[in-house]
């Protein structure tokens, strides 16, 4: 199994800027990141491919952009134009069996880590 430890979550002002970290311990085929707010679904916010391949909510897009660095298997999430919306706990997750899944759902994705919360304010 995978580890995966997010970092860089904290509290903001509503046009401001984070960035999210996510250390696994091995090798994963893709990675994303979701978020979950109080009382609503764990929902999908971004995910990369090994090739760099992205995907994005759409309520995220020109806002948030995730990156990778494979040699450390390292996972980024830069979160710009920050929103009260956007406040959630915020969670790396990796794909560890590959194959053709290629999507923001949950299900899609293998390992969680514990999560990082993101507070904006307006």
């Amino acid at each position: 199994q995978v580890r995966l430890v997010e970092s860089g979550g904290g509290s903001v002002q509503s046009g401001g800027s984070l960035r999210l970290s996510c250390d696994a311990s091995r090798y994963t085929y893709k990675m994303g990141w979701f978020r979950q707010a109080p009382g609503k679904q764990r929902e999908g916010v971004a995910a990369i491919k090994r090739d760099g391949t992205t995907i994005y909510a759409e309520s995220v897009k020109g806002r948030f952009t995730i990156s990778q660095d494979n040699a450390n298997y390292t996972r980024y999430l830069q979160m710009n134009s920050l929103k009260p919306e956007d406040t959630a706990m915020y969670y790396c997750a990796a794909d560890v069996r590959g194959g053709d899944r290629w999507s923001l759902r949950s299900s899609d994705f293998d390992a969680w880590g514990q999560g990082t919360q993101v507070t904006v304010s307006s």
